[in-house]
């Protein structure tokens, strides 16, 4: 049995040792229904009410990769601004940081004023909260090309532009992956609270509904609904992620060798 297997048996030992034991507390505790339900009574409630559950996953789910899709590819544009050019760093950067500090949930109230209720406010929030991390890793990815490189390329009499879409990209393939694998998780927050404060579908809706009429098992049934999906995508930018940039992997893959 390889390393990778193993690795792959412990996590997921792991997981069903974490349901088990949250299962077995619960019912050892007598703890109540209305603070911590049980996991079984957590599925029992995604199976029967399911039908009714899944109009709001679809919607979360279409206006997380909707705004998540805005959002990378504002990161990116920016991120290869700001990773290829010092002055566009020193300006622009503390502007996206500052902008980046400010607490997402203060911003769904001025996108309802602007946009009205509803899948806009929605997908802004998540598009906004999913660019900074893509921005940073591509402009330190593109930060870490060596001069000594582009002064070799430049003396073969290659262009900036040569430099970028042969070098610069091919490096920073690795940091964009990984702030795609963060941006993918932080768009379903974005998503949740917008859904939350300022829509009538999705599941930080069904949610917020649930928890006011106390069913806490129907609350707990959205959180692993989301879990479910953020899970799926991060796993999905994974195998993609092993695809493009394996040549990254390699010292690792020679280590569990």
């Amino acid at each position: 049995m390889t390393s990778v297997n193993r690795e792959k048996i412990a996590s997921a030992v792991l997981i069903v040792g974490v349901f088990v034991l949250w299962e077995v507390a619960c019912l050892l505790f007598g703890i109540s229904d209305l603070v911590l339900p049980r996991p079984s009574q957590v599925i029992v409630t995604l199976w029967e009410r399911w039908p009714a559950l899944m109009p709001h996953a679809v919607q979360t789910l279409y206006t997380t990769l909707l705004g998540f899709a805005l959002g990378v590819s504002a990161g990116v544009l920016i991120g290869l601004l700001i990773g290829s050019s010092r002055l566009a760093y020193n300006v622009a950067f503390p502007l996206l940081v500052g902008f980046s500090s400010i607490p997402k949930v203060a911003v769904v109230p001025i996108f309802v004023l602007w946009f009205g209720s509803g899948t806009v406010p929605a997908v802004l929030t998540s598009m906004i909260i999913s660019v900074f991390p893509v921005v940073v890793n591509m402009a330190t990815g593109l930060a870490t090309t060596e001069p000594e490189l582009e002064d070799v390329l430049r003396t073969l009499k290659a262009s900036k532009r040569d430099i970028l879409l042969n070098v610069g990209l091919p490096r920073a393939m690795p940091y964009f992956f990984a702030s795609l694998k963060v941006a993918v998780t932080l768009s379903f927050v974005g998503t949740v609270i917008s859904e939350t404060v300022a829509s009538n579908r999705g599941v930080g809706n069904m949610m917020l509904l649930a928890s006011s009429n106390f069913n806490v098992p129907l609350v707990f049934a959205g959180l692993f609904i989301l879990a479910g999906l953020g899970v799926a995508l991060y796993v999905g930018f994974s195998l993609i992620e092993r695809r493009v940039t394996g040549w990254a992997n390699r010292k690792t893959d020679f280590a569990a060798g």
